[in-house]
């Protein structure tokens, strides 16, 4: 016995001595740079005379777009519309592009692209929420930012919104830097003494999980002209990159879960500042404008976010934010008074050199980008028969460990006379040891969100979605995956299998 416990300790100190005489070091993970680029349009659109008779008013729609370079001349990418002017506030829609480049002269450039996706705002106009939008014209590029014209067609070729109309655009390049997915969730030592790939400041971002009121005030009014007197309940997301110290730029997402019937929903980009920071406080203000709309009066879908709130933290990157503010639509009846809280969670990502404190160790964290197809069977609806639906989804897996990670999706429906229909959802997955050649892993997921539009019988749009699945690995960078599940709003009557399709980017990222 006692021979067998030294055996024991000898080789477990001869493996403790070994991970110490064999440290990994951050100057030896070899690096990637991908010349990113965040694109902003305006499109001006028209529409067709709908089957009621009723002369319609052109709308105005802002794009969100991130696309990555395939090579010198191709890239591709996801993107979001949203209407800003005219009377379809509401109406948003998810899909994926592909676009060409190619230098004419000096900063000039021919460009065009490619959109397909999903989504909408009334129904009778979108029908299935399929769309396509094309683009082309000129850009001129510098390093900082790049601007230009395009003739712009934008379809959902399935309804009554069809238009050809001049755009334009702006774009600003990001550096995108990651390292393979394979060296995912390992720790590494950082030696700053020689110049090398990560040997530069990290940047500073932050992820929040949004709940949101809004207590209605004023001329507040649904499409019925009734006024809206219960408080609305949201959840949604918000990505925070830092600017400098004190300064950061956001985007966040909300969807409704409560107080009205699903549908509504708010996209906003802005600028927020911390005039007071501590090791464990923060206090800032915020602005943000951007488009929303669903269940409320028709109008152009223009908002505007003020805010004010408080941070605590509560364990090292995590904290709890608080937040109160006023959302108007300045040429529309919707306004409230907001009030909310969120958990925040900092990261300090892709260099050694730490913006606020001193750090000798960096984590490689596992990240999957991913597109699919999602079917839900038979739908239900709280107007017509139900249907198959058709949906395009972007989602985002992040590691909290080698087989464990939390994952965010956001879904629109393209096909299943349900324009309009779309769901934003949260959760936590497993993903199993590899498989069969090192090529299949099973996947399981459990998600809870908010969902609604397009009369889908969610209720009041709380939903959750439970999913197994196999991954195919393709190699370390690229898996086809697949699932099976079912979506199911415990406060409405949709409760259908779904069946997913599609693809994951894999990669990782340093954090300090």
């Amino acid at each position: 016995m006692k021979k067998i416990v030294f055996f024991i300790i000898a080789i477990t100190l001869s493996f403790i001595s070994s991970a110490q005489n064999n440290p990994l070091y951050l100057k030896d993970l070899k690096g990637y740079e991908l010349e990113n680029t965040i694109k902003l349009n305006y499109i001006p659109v028209d529409i067709q005379k709908s089957p009621l008779g009723i002369e319609e008013i052109p709308m105005g729609v802002i794009g969100v777009h991130y696309d990555f370079p395939f090579n010198k001349n191709f890239y591709g990418g996801i993107g979001m519309f949203a209407a800003v002017e005219g009377d379809q506030g509401g109406l948003f829609t998810l899909g994926v592009e592909l676009g060409f480049q190619q230098k004419l002269y000096k900063n000039f450039y021919f460009d065009t692209d490619f959109h397909f996706g999903g989504g909408g705002g009334y129904r009778y106009l979108v029908k299935d929420g399929a769309f396509i939008n094309y683009n082309i014209g000129l850009k001129y590029r510098t390093k900082k930012i790049a601007f230009g014209a395009q003739y712009s067609y934008f379809n959902f070729y399935n309804g009554y919104i069809e238009s050809g109309n001049v755009s334009g655009f702006v774009s600003i390049p990001t550096s995108f830097l990651f390292t393979d997915y394979s060296e995912a969730n390992q720790h590494y030592t950082i030696s700053n003494d020689t110049p090398y790939f990560w040997n530069r400041k990290a940047s500073k971002n932050a992820l929040t999980l949004r709940f949101d009121q809004f207590y209605t005030t004023g001329n507040t009014k649904d499409q019925y002209y009734n006024p809206i007197e219960n408080t609305l309940h949201l959840i949604g997301f918000e990505y925070d990159h830092y600017i400098n110290r004190k300064t950061f730029g956001y985007i966040h997402l909300d969807a409704i879960y409560k107080g009205l019937e699903s549908g509504f929903m708010d996209l906003f980009m802005g600028v927020g500042y911390e005039p007071i920071q501590t090791s464990t406080f923060k206090l800032f203000a915020k602005f943000g404008a951007g488009a929303s709309g669903g269940r409320v009066e028709r109008e152009g879908g223009f908002t505007i976010y003020p805010s004010v709130g408080l941070e605590q933290k509560i364990y090292e990157n995590l904290a709890i934010a608080l937040h109160g503010g006023y959302i108007m639509a300045p040429f529309g009846n919707f306004e409230a008074y907001t009030a909310g809280f969120g958990f925040k969670y900092r990261t300090f990502d892709n260099g050694s050199y730490h913006p606020e404190k001193e750090t000798y160790i960096a984590k490689t964290k596992g990240i999957r980008l991913g597109i699919q197809n999602q079917t839900y069977f038979q739908a239900a609806s709280t107007e017509t028969k139900p249907y198959d639906l058709q949906l395009i989804t972007a989602q985002l897996n992040s590691d909290i460990s080698n087989h464990f990670y939390l994952t965010g999706q956001a879904t629109f429906a393209y096909e299943g006379e349900a324009g309009g229909y779309a769901d934003g959802m949260v959760g936590i997955g497993y993903n199993s040891p590899m498989f069969f050649y090192k090529k299949l892993e099973f996947i399981a997921e459990f998600l809870g969100g908010a969902s609604g539009g397009a009369k889908i019988d969610t209720g009041a749009g709380l939903a959750i979605k439970p999913k197994i699945g196999l991954n195919y690995s393709l190699n370390h960078k690229l898996h086809i995956t697949s699932g099976f599940g079912k979506i199911i709003a415990p406060y409405g009557n949709l409760n259908s299998t779904l069946l997913s399709f599609g693809f994951t980017f894999n990669f990782s990222k340093i954090q300090l």
